[in-house]
């Protein structure tokens, strides 16, 4: 096999499998903390791919923190068990990218979000939404998506116009933002359906009446990332006019991360991810309803 394309077992890319060989070789212990990797060339020929596919599979385990020094030179090595925790946490939309990728390789992927307005999550999406769609990444058999937002008439504290919290512009450009971003992360999920790359997809947005302080995201149930609001004052524009609001920005917040998969650093990191999902559970069956999309 010469290129980063569907295997003829149906096992998902050629990347897939190499990485996937490796990164059982790192979790099982046959390769330790500290020990190198085959160099390039040897891992070409093990596995029958182009040099492009090992790359690939090599910076797939940069990203899931399994390797350190992967393009360096000289054959990569895996990283120590507690490396992330010296790490400072990335912001929101860089972060995303790389964890959505990773929760996408499961067979089933859940996404339980609660955010303003789904923009850092919508953009986030598309790169393995597009690696999907052209075959460089295995489809799951099933998406599900449960996103929570503001109400669009919820008497919210943050966004507001200065000097006058009760001027309802901000609100609602909020709630078109909202519209816009929910549209397009509905499409983009369904667009996968409908071109018969996964055979089930659900996508459901519901409105709560709470001002969103952070962003969480729980992903396959098995862990979550979390960042704060800031409130900061800035000038929009909205219907041909200038506003001076309070308002937040989402895209360089940056997220911790936590886990109750293989990653996990200690039980606190699992009780969190719990806690995030049971938090997020109580919220989308008690108060929240179906979000007024305008299809």
């Amino acid at each position: 096999m010469s290129r980063d394309q569907p295997s003829a077992a149906g096992t998902g890319t050629a990347r897939d499998r190499v990485a996937g060989a490796l990164r059982e070789r790192i979790r099982s212990g046959e390769l330790r903390p500290g020990d190198s990797l085959p160099t390039q060339k040897v891992l070409m020929a093990e596995f029958a791919v182009e040099r492009s596919v090992v790359r690939k599979a090599l910076e797939q385990l940069k990203r899931e923190r399994l390797l350190a020094d992967v393009g360096r030179g000289a054959p990569p090595t895996v990283a120590e068990p507690r490396a992330v925790d010296a790490e400072e946490p990335r912001a929101a939309g860089v972060e995303l990218v790389d964890r959505i990728e990773l929760a996408f390789q499961a067979t089933h992927v859940t996404l339980d979000v609660l955010n303003l307005t789904t923009e850092t999550l919508t953009q986030a999406l598309a790169p393995t939404a597009m690696r999907i769609a052209i075959g460089e990444q295995r489809a799951p058999e099933s998406i599900t998506a449960r996103i929570l937002v503001p109400s669009p008439d919820a008497q919210l504290a943050i966004p507001q116009l200065t000097g006058d919290p009760s001027d309802p512009r901000p609100r609602q450009r909020l709630h078109d933002l909202v519209q816009l971003h929910a549209r397009s992360l509905d499409h983009t999920l369904r667009n996968l359906r409908e071109r018969d790359l996964v055979p089930e997809v659900s996508v459901e947005i519901r409105g709560m009446p709470l001002t969103p302080t952070s962003k969480l995201y729980v992903f396959n149930g098995t862990e979550a990332l979390m960042g704060y609001y800031r409130v900061l004052r800035r000038e929009v524009e909205y219907q041909g006019e200038m506003m001076a609001i309070h308002d937040v920005l989402g895209l360089n917040a940056p997220l911790f991360h936590y886990s109750a998969g293989p990653d996990s650093r200690d039980q606190h990191d699992a009780a969190f991810v719990e806690h995030s999902r049971a938090w997020f559970e109580s919220l989308w069956s008690s108060i929240a309803v179906p979000y007024p999309l305008g299809y």
